[in-house]
């Protein structure tokens, strides 16, 4: 696959944000269900007056009702279409979008940008609250409410294990062909003012599940009801757990999303299109 530009088109990289919760998720479903793809693709048309839909393609797909602060899409448009609209797309695409979804910047990328293949991190947030009284009114959308007291420092003993690169099979949702082999970069809690406790997740990609699953059994770690080893242990069986629990989507947002330096895109996109596997394993699959 190539990340070459088709001639008279160019690359625009668009830095977004949007509340998950009314919609299915990042990606265009054939049953038309609410999409923050789809809204943005059907703004971009109708502000451009094109007869055609030009398709994103986002950093990291969302499902439903999981937020995003610092999420990063790329589209390809032609290059009169951008040089008529370029001035004024922005605020145009702010009164046609819905209130739950923005887009904060368009730019043209550098040559070999691809908003997916060309990053080398995505850093998420959980955000949950063990108070007893529940969760603040305001924050509801945002944060979910744990009916245990929660030990942090229990919780950040057992995500030091789970750090580095490995095979998340037994905290992913497989899917065919594709590898569960992910770089943990960072997993730790920090409780924030107001009794929140906010996990922050980073690494150069996600399976299916990945954080919510990871969050879960943390949770269990953390509120007495497994050892500290336990995630550590689910980990190097390899095998989805029934008892690992996969968190509700709400209180789960992608803050940020990392890329190299222009010179090094290139490099990048064919880094990450190669499918992994780990030291000694056997085969490429």
């Amino acid at each position: 696959m190539s990340d070459d530009v088709q001639p008279g088109f160019v690359r625009i990289r668009l830095d977004l944000s949007y509340d998950g919760r009314d919609f299915s998720g990042w990606a265009k479903q054939a049953r038309g269900q609410r999409t923050v793809q789809g809204d943005i693709e059907d703004a971009l048309k109708t502000v451009t007056r094109s007869k055609e839909t030009y398709e994103l393609t986002v950093a990291g797909r969302t499902d439903a009702g999981v937020h995003a602060r610092g999420q990063v899409a790329h589209v390809d448009l032609p290059v009169e279409l951008w040089a008529e609209h370029r001035d004024k797309l922005l605020r145009r695409l702010a009164g046609r979008l819905s209130h739950d979804v923005r887009v904060w910047r368009l730019t043209e990328a550098p040559s070999g940008f691809n908003a997916r293949f060309s990053a080398v991190w995505r850093r998420y947030a959980y955000r949950v609250t063990d108070n007893p009284g529940g969760v603040d009114p305001l924050l509801r959308g945002h944060v979910l409410w744990h009916d245990w007291a929660l030990d942090m420092d229990a919780m950040n003993a057992a995500a030091e294990r789970l750090v580095g690169e490995h095979d998340f099979a037994a905290y992913c949702k497989k899917r065919d062909g594709a590898t569960t082999i992910r770089t943990l970069q960072e997993l730790r809690w920090e409780r924030r003012p107001g009794g929140i406790l906010e996990a922050t997740v980073k690494a150069d990609a996600f399976c299916h599940n990945m954080v919510r699953s990871l969050v879960g059994a943390l949770l269990f770690v953390g509120d007495g009801h497994r050892p500290v080893d336990w995630p550590a242990k689910v980990l190097a069986a390899g095998v989805r757990d029934s008892a690992v629990h996969v968190v509700r989507p709400h209180g789960l947002t992608l803050e940020e999303v990392g890329y190299p330096a222009d010179d090094l895109l290139a490099a990048r996109n064919l880094e990450a299109r190669n499918k992994r596997s780990l030291p000694g394993s056997a085969g490429c699959c």
